[in-house]
């Protein structure tokens, strides 16, 4: 526990280390993704105390995301806020250490919050699902509720995201009830979150070298296909030019949209399980 705020009884290290680990790529001019382990973060903004952070990376890794951070806006910098796409481990894996060192303020979707200030745990990762060695190993995963106090605050209700004024959320729940995506009309880019991701997330070996395939969201921790379905279905309508997403690589241009309207069409070949606990 750290003040009034507390990591879940089954907070751990997870050992799991893909290639892009500690790799950043400057996706736009104000977009930087950067990879910790096995999940991306997204610092948006231009200088040291103009910039946001998106989602806080695997447990144990604050100290890198402060270097990083400092890497690219210079010593001393401190982001506005933190806004999270959705609540899981490996997203709000360094919150705590971050909201203390910076002094910062953290928002999320109204759903979301009660996942993360100590009222509700998530549903547990589904061993069972169809999928590789990561989604058949997921029980060892956290999936138990973080307490965030009196730091988490709720995304404005007019779609505004804080100190992002270009963006707007969206509501994309499936892989978790309060899941957002955050867009940007005017160049088309999308921050998708776990709403739809590039690589196989369940198939370890495709985690460990991050081969570019777009996917649903990860198996493992999705309990419901049909919102997640509808969730994409709203993200290809929009028509995205760039999408960053909580796994895998970047995609822009016709490679993102022939490859985001073919899993539209084709989203129970490719996304959907063939079983698992959470299908029915």
């Amino acid at each position: 526990m750290v003040g009034n705020m507390s990591y879940g009884k089954d907070y751990k290290f997870i050992p799991i280390t893909s290639i892009e680990n500690k790799q950043g790529i400057e996706v736009t001019n104000d977009l930087y993704q950067y990879t910790t382990q096995i999940v991306n973060i997204v610092m948006y903004g231009h200088s040291k105390n103009d910039f946001v952070l998106i989602d806080a990376g695997m447990p144990n890794s604050a100290q890198t995301i402060i270097e990083e951070v400092e890497k690219r806006f210079g010593p001393g910098s401190r982001p506005q806020a933190i806004v999270l796409t959705h609540g899981h481990f490996d997203h709000v894996g360094a919150i705590i250490e971050l909201i203390n060192y910076w002094d910062v303020v953290v928002y999320a979707h109204p759903l979301e919050i009660p996942f993360l200030t100590g009222k509700v745990n998530y549903l547990k990762p589904d061993i069972t699902v169809e999928g590789g060695l990561l989604a058949k190993t997921s029980f060892i995963l956290p999936n138990t509720a973080i307490d965030l106090g009196n730091r988490i605050k709720a995304l404005p209700e007019d779609y505004s995201v804080p100190h992002m004024s270009d963006f707007q959320w969206i509501h994309t729940p499936g892989h978790s009830p309060g899941h957002v995506s955050l867009f940007r009309e005017k160049d088309g880019a999308l921050i998708a979150g776990d709403a739809f991701i590039t690589v196989k997330q369940d198939y370890l070996y495709q985690v460990l070298t991050q081969q570019k395939k777009i996917y649903g969201p990860p198996r493992y921790f999705t309990t419901d296909w049909e919102s997640a379905f509808d969730s994409i279905k709203k993200l290809e309508s929009i028509q995205p030019k760039i999408a960053i997403t909580g796994h895998g690589l970047p995609m822009k241009g016709k490679e993102l949209t022939k490859n985001l309207n073919y899993l539209v069409n084709n989203f129970d070949d490719i996304a959907l399980p063939k079983h698992g606990k959470y299908i029915e």
